[in-house]
């Protein structure tokens, strides 16, 4: 049996756990969820740390975090629903358009697994249409449909006059 880098392990743990938790938390909207959502993925990276560490990990790391987050949310039999805690209404001087991470994370909820994949690994991720389709293992017109779809469903949700930022979501606060 051949010996596992866990050293490299820890190392690739302690240089990209901070960006795999955001993507965590854009992906399940709960911390508690995303938390126990990265601890899975790299159990599973762990796991076939010696044939994935030759490459670059992380979308492989990144794409078991997508399948396990849509996995978990159909064994679901109750429907969990995360209440934040409410927040101030924007004031006058408030960004025009669309700018709060807090809208943007509420519209995102209210989307598919997938098609919310889609739009974080698109514009927070800021990956490309053909990086997005292999992180998810399928075709660009698939990513190109879901984008489409997922803006016009945010367009939707956060009435006409707005127009969704999903960069927003990298926003500092």
């Amino acid at each position: 049996m051949a010996t596992r880098d866990e050293a490299g392990f820890e190392a690739f743990v302690a240089a990209r756990s901070d960006d795999l938790l955001r993507f965590a938390v854009l992906l399940t909207r709960d911390r508690g969820h995303a938390e126990d959502l990265l601890q899975t993925a790299l159990v599973k990276a762990y796991r076939r740390w010696n044939r994935i560490a030759a490459d670059d990990p992380y979308p492989y790391v990144r794409r078991v975090m997508v399948t396990s987050a849509a996995s978990w949310r159909r064994l679901r039999t109750t429907q969990e629903i995360v209440s934040l805690p409410a927040h101030d209404p924007p004031g006058p001087d408030a960004n025009e358009g669309f700018g709060d991470r807090e809208q943007m994370a509420d519209a995102l909820a209210t989307l598919p697994p997938r098609m919310r994949a889609v739009l974080v690994l698109r514009y927070a991720e800021d990956l490309s249409e053909a990086a997005t389709a292999e992180a998810l293992g399928c075709s660009v017109s698939t990513v190109k449909s879901q984008t489409a779809r997922g803006l016009a469903r945010l367009r939707a949700h956060l009435g006409a006059a707005v127009t969704p930022q999903p960069t927003a979501l990298l926003e500092e606060r």
